[in-house]
């Protein structure tokens, strides 16, 4: 099966793990996944302009609303050289919901704008899914999208750490969440050592990204980072930030608060527990049992992570079993091998 893969691709920020990942496994199974757009010798991504000859068109909404490359909305539907049944639209940020409000962080400005998308994603497809096992539409259905490459793995050696933590990640609504980290590290900080954050917008509150919803998409505290000694640095491509994780003895996994209140997973739920560092889960322990498994639960923060956070400094070695548990887990139930064959059934189904 032939896939074209509609996603405004970033190499720095994402899907543009599993944009590149879907790419390598199809080929693998015998199917055939690209991008569309214009043919770029020079991107690590297949970019095509053909979609008379695909099978399904897979829109990948996230970030925005917008296309990269034209109104593809209105080609599809007007050339109808993909049949809308064969269509499917991937909702990875919550917007196919009503106007949603968490603590500052939202997915639309008002009813009418979110009235508008969801009438937009229903005039192409009946095929709606997001990456969630809790969709709040009847209509919606659980799709993950992102996945997890048991070749990432990185050996588990914890000895000669350049950082304590590391946090790899753009600022997008997500202060609150690596606030609420830095906060838990205050009383132990210099037992923390080096503190490693690597993305977009952390240390000024600029509209990196474009215009936002909301003053909280970039809302940061860089006097405070400069006060906790937090070193921040440029974000890098989707294929160093493993690397960029593995250089600390732990990493912790955060969401803005609208991904934690619809429970909706990213490229990073599946990338982190790869890393040669310790993931520590700032989620419910109910939502990592049901992504990570049982076990997982044990590296979850809860209600005191400052106490977690240090044992995990202090006894790294103790969790690695934790770790292989949760790699074990999600090689066997969160691969690209298993999302693709999910997918091409739904195109089918």
């Amino acid at each position: 099966m032939r896939l074209l893969f509609v996603n405004w691709a970033f190499e720095n920020h994402g899907s543009a793990q599993d944009l590149y990942n879907y790419t390598q496994a199809a080929r693998a199974l015998g199917h055939e996944v690209a991008l569309y757009g214009p043919p770029n010798a020079l991107s690590p991504f297949t970019y095509t302009l053909d979609i008379g000859s695909a099978d399904s068109v897979v829109f990948i909404f996230e970030f925005t609303t917008h296309l990269q490359y034209g109104d593809l909305l209105d080609l599809v539907r007007l050339v109808g050289k993909v049949p809308r049944r064969r269509r499917v639209v991937i909702d990875c940020d919550g917007d196919y919901n009503d106007a949603i409000s968490v603590v500052g962080d939202i997915n639309h400005r008002d009813a009418v704008s979110s009235r508008q998308w969801v009438e937009i994603c229903d005039s192409l497809s009946d095929k709606i899914y997001q990456p969630t096992l809790h969709p709040r539409r009847a209509n919606v259905g659980t799709f993950f999208f992102h996945a997890y490459n048991a070749a990432w793995e990185r050996p588990l050696d914890f000895r000669d750490k350049e950082y304590g933590m590391v946090y790899v990640g753009n600022n997008w609504f997500r202060w609150r969440a690596l606030g609420r980290i830095l906060q838990a590290l205050q009383p132990i900080r210099e037992r923390v050592g080096h503190i490693g954050l690597v993305g977009q917008g952390w240390d000024v509150q600029t509209s990196w990204g474009g215009p936002a919803l909301s003053e909280d998409a970039y809302r940061s505290d860089p006097e405070y980072l400069r006060a906790m000694r937090v070193q921040v640095m440029p974000a890098v491509r989707f294929d160093q930030v493993i690397g960029w994780m593995s250089k600390g003895i732990f990493t912790p996994v955060v969401y803005r608060p609208l991904f934690d209140h619809l429970r909706l997973v990213t490229c990073r739920t599946f990338e982190t527990p790869a890393a040669n560092a310790v993931p520590v889960f700032a989620q419910d322990a109910d939502f990592v049992k049901e992504i990570y498994g049982d076990e997982a639960v044990a590296l979850a923060l809860g209600d005191d992570p400052s106490d977690k956070m240090l044992d995990v400094l202090c006894r790294p070695q103790c969790y690695a079993d934790v770790i292989r548990a949760i790699r074990r887990h999600l090689a066997a139930k969160h691969s690209y091998a298993a999302r693709l064959r999910q997918l091409t059934g739904i195109v089918e189904g």
